[in-house]
């Protein structure tokens, strides 16, 4: 089912969220389906449960076919993350743009790890273990910073690099958001 996206302003962004405690069960496998759906909806890169007032530890994310809001990023794959953990490998960090469904018709210069290592499980309770760098690093760190309640904006450094995406991107055909 599609569910409302939270907005930017909620009360409930900001609140960390609780782990997982039971895997394979049939609530877990709807919000995922609410998540997939929501997100899909959204031609979003990625979507956290705290984004439709969820405060579980499940984030999805994950493209394909090029998608309209990042034309030029390459294939992330779809990903059901429960209780993650990101450790950043390395001390190389780098800034690039974002956005976010909860931050609609915006986007950020926001500085992250280079590469990550992020583990945890899918909705069955099955262990996940990767090493990632470029947007898919940067795609799990936004999605995983809703679990802490933490949105891209608190994040950017330089309010000069912050604005509406129709001003910063007018190439870009759909500017409502991320």
């Amino acid at each position: 089912m599609i569910r409302p996206i939270l907005k930017m302003g909620s009360p409930s962004l900001l609140v960390p969220s609780r782990p997982v405690t039971r895997f394979d069960t049939p609530d877990l496998h709807a919000l995922v389906t609410d998540l997939e759906d929501t997100m899909a909806a959204a031609d979003g890169a990625g979507i956290a449960a705290p984004q439709i007032g969820i405060n579980l530890q499940v984030v999805i994310f994950g493209t394909g076919a090029p998608n309209p809001r990042y034309p030029d990023a390459p294939v992330v794959p779809r990903t059901v993350l429960v209780n993650p953990v990101i450790t950043p490998l390395g001390e190389d960090g780098e800034e690039g743009w974002e956005g976010c469904l909860s931050v609609p018709g915006l986007r950020g210069m926001v500085p992250r790890a280079s590469r990550i290592r992020y583990a945890g499980y899918d909705p069955l309770g099955q262990a996940i273990e990767r090493e990632v760098d470029g947007f898919h690093a940067r795609v799990v760190q936004h999605e995983c910073d809703h679990l802490w309640g933490i949105l891209y904006p608190m994040r950017i450094r330089d309010m000069s690099k912050f604005g509406f995406t129709s001003v910063l991107f007018p190439q870009l055909e759909d500017n409502t958001g991320d």
